[in-house]
Formats: structure tokens, C-alpha cells, sequence
């Protein structure tokens, strides 16, 4: 920056305190200027939320859209021509359904129409896939390129005109120390550009048909998707209720429990097995039963005198145990 660009922009920031603390009155701008500028910066900020909001309207989720962001920016950084397209609700839907609907088989009903809704869920995705790309087009990216180029142009321009009336209020503040001729220069350059923005401003403002038409054009592309969504749901249901009646129509099936057949020694072995677990006694009669050949048992005489008398018996007893 030159000196005297570093004089005036001192001699800014001069006036702009002067304004601001000592209570300095600057030139009034006109009521109509004033207006207008206001009305731009309703605009400026409408601008922002409005893509924002659209865009969380086609894609809710935050999260993939930063993932889709990322993985694009890094797909064009490479060279990559295809980008990734943001993943669907009714696409994940449809294609759950169509997994399972598959897996079942087209034996069941259930299955088939699984299968059936997800397949119709899918078309509305690629639907909704072509909302998203008609509403870029006609809506997001026009709204985009005003916000980056008038607006931004009109943003430069008040800019412009704020630091030329601040140059001038200082200049003619200082009107006997500074040259009548720099006062003039001042006082034109604030007008001329007070001029353009304010030509710029009322372009933008009277401009409501391109405003309009991007509208227009949103609510168009939205018809068309819920069109095409009531085409496709429409079919769907339709093939539920051909399903759901054939499905009622059908005689009722009676169970009929189906007998294993096994081979005759595995038979032998269960009912063996199963003749043991009813009758517990008779089998463990059996398994213990004496035998006959044993020796005969032995007959023990023991001696319980060892043991203390009771209640005043001292007189010592003998049991017979027999062993075997």
C-alpha cells in the first residue's frame, strides 16, 4: 500500500471514531438509499439460509453429506469422473426388503411382496435421486451464482461508498486545512459510487421475475417426484391387495405331523431304552437280582457292651449283624 493509501485509510478510521465516540454527525444518505439497502441485506441473508435449508431438505443427514463431500473433493482431486450419489431412505428400505424378500423365496407371499415393495421403494430412490439433480440445476445453482456474483458485487459497492463518505466527511470536517479541490474530488467520487450502488441495488430488487422462475421451478421438480412416487406406490399397492386376496382365497392347510423313519435295531435300542425310563423299579430289580451260585452269607456276632449305658442300663447287649 502507497502512502497515500495509507493517509486515507487513516483518515477513515479518523472520521469513524470521531462518529462513534465524539458523537460526529456524517452525511445522511437519502430515505430511498437507506430502504434498499436494507432490502439487500434481508436478501443477502435469505440467500444463506435458503441453500442451506434446501439442502438439508434433500439430504438430511449431516453426516453423509460431509462423508459425499469428502469423498468427492478427494474423487476430483484424483481425476475420478464419477461421483458418489447421496444414499436414500427409501433406497436402503428397498433394498433391505428386496434382500429378505429374496431370501424367503417367491414360494411365500410374505416374501414376494418383499420383494415387491423393494423393488418399487428403489424406484422412488432413483426418483428422488432425479429431485436431487433438477432441484441443483434450477433452483440451488442459479440461487448460488447470485449470491456470488451480484451479491457480492453490491457488497463491494456499499463498501465503496461507506469508506468514500467517510473520506469526505473527514476532508470537508477539515475544510480549511485541507485543498477545496481534494474536498471536490472527495465529494464526486462519494457521489459516483453511491450512484452505481444504488443502480445495483434497484436492478436486483426489480428483478423478481428470475426470483420467481427459480421458485417456479423448485415446486415443478417437486410435483414431478411426488407424481412419479404416487405412479410407482400406486402399482405397489395395487399388487398387495391382487397378493392379499389370492393369499385369503387359499384353502387352509391342516398340520399334519410326519413320522420318522428308522431302522429296526435303532427302533430295538429306544424301546429298550424307553421300557427302562418307565418302569425304574422293575429295572433295578433286575439289574440286582442275586445270584443264586453266591456263597452263602456270614453271620457276625458283635459285641455293643463298649458302649455307654443309658437311662441306667449297664447290662451289656449283643446284636447279630449278618454280613455278606
Amino acid at each position: 500500500m502507497s502512502v497515500s493509501g495509507m493517509k486515507k485509510q487513516l483518515h477513515k478510521a479518523s472520521q469513524l471514531l470521531s462518529e462513534r465516540l465524539m458523537g460526529a454527525e456524517g452525511t445522511k444518505l437519502d430515505d430511498d438509499f437507506l430502504q434498499m439497502e436494507k432490502r439487500v441485506a434481508v436478501i443477502q441473508i435469505l440467500l444463506v439460509e435458503l441453500l442451506s435449508k434446501t439442502t438439508e431438505f434433500l439430504q438430511p443427514n449431516p453426516a453423509y453429506r460431509a462423508k459425499l463431500s469428502m469423498l468427492n473433493t478427494m474423487s476430483r482431486i484424483r481425476g475420478q469422473g464419477k461421483l458418489l450419489g447421496y444414499p436414500q431412505t427409501e433406497g436402503t428400505l428397498g433394498e433391505c426388503m428386496a434382500h429378505y424378500g429374496q431370501e424367503l423365496g417367491h414360494t411365500s407371499e410374505f416374501g414376494g411382496a418383499l420383494a415387491n415393495a423393494g423393488e418399487a421403494l428403489q424406484e422412488v430412490a432413483q426418483a428422488r435421486d432425479a429431485l436431487d439433480v433438477n432441484v441443483k440445476r434450477t433452483f440451488i445453482d442459479p440461487l448460488q451464482d447470485l449470491h456470488n456474483t451480484e451479491m457480492k458485487e453490491i457488497r463491494y459497492q456499499l463498501k465503496k461508498v461507506n469508506g468514500r463518505r467517510l473520506d469526505f466527511d473527514y476532508k470537508r470536517r477539515r475544510k480549511g486545512k485541507v485543498p477545496v479541490e481534494d474536498v471536490r474530488q472527495a465529494l464526486d467520487k462519494f457521489m459516483s459510487s453511491k450512484e452505481l450502488a444504488e443502480r445495483s441495488m434497484f436492478i436486483l430488487l426489480q428483478n423478481d421475475v428470475d426470483q420467481l422462475s427459480h421458485v417456479a421451478s423448485l415446486v415443478n421438480t417437486l410435483l414431478d417426484f411426488h407424481r412419479n412416487a404416487h405412479r410407482i406406490l400406486l402399482g405397489l399397492h395395487s399388487n398387495l391387495q391382487a397378493r392379499l386376496t389370492a393369499a385369503s382365497n387359499k384353502p387352509e392347510r391342516r398340520f399334519r405331523p410326519r413320522k420318522i423313519q428308522v431302522r429296526r435295531n435303532t427302533t430295538a435300542a429306544l424301546d429298550f431304552t424307553t421300557s427302562r425310563q418307565s418302569h425304574p423299579q422293575e429295572s433295578s430289580s433286575q439289574c440286582y437280582r442275586p445270584d443264586p451260585a453266591a456263597p452263602s452269607p456270614v453271620i457276625l456276632t458283635v459285641n455293643w457292651s463298649w458302649i455307654s449305658p443309658v437311662a441306667g442300663r449297664s447290662t451289656p447287649s449283643t446284636r447279630t449283624t449278618r454280613a455278606s
